[in-house]
């Protein structure tokens, strides 16, 4: 059986994935695919343990180290997108859902509204 090379897991771009992670645990902790947050002191290979998801996967020509084609996900959904590219499924005709790449999660985004638009 031949060996799979895997750029994030071996040779020069490793630090860099490593770095970028270490980013990722620190300052988000919302899966990025099914939104729910993440335990952080879960321990692999708990399936609701953290993760690492490369947005676009590697094998699809997909960064393997640039933080921006990186997110945190729970080891579950990680594994259930394997190397699927997921479809933007956030906006509707009626309202558009943030996820934790576009806002800050201090407050519910989704039913905030200005005085602008509330008129007061």
């Amino acid at each position: 059986m031949q060996k799979i090379y895997r750029p994030d897991r071996e040779g020069p771009r490793r630090s860099e994935f490593e770095k970028n992670k270490k980013k990722i645990l620190m300052s988000q902790s919302i899966c990025g695919i099914c939104g729910k947050p993440v335990d952080k002191s879960l321990k692999f290979p708990n399936p609701m343990s953290a993760a690492i998801d490369h947005i676009i996967p590697v094998d699809k020509g997909g960064d393997p180290s640039n933080i921006g084609n990186l997110q945190l996900t729970h080891l579950y959904c990680n594994r259930q997108k394997s190397d699927k590219i997921m479809a933007d499924t956030t906006t509707t005709s009626a309202t558009k859902v943030f996820n934790n790449r576009d806002l800050p999660l201090s407050i519910d985004w989704t039913k905030y509204r200005s005085d602008v638009e509330t008129g007061e």
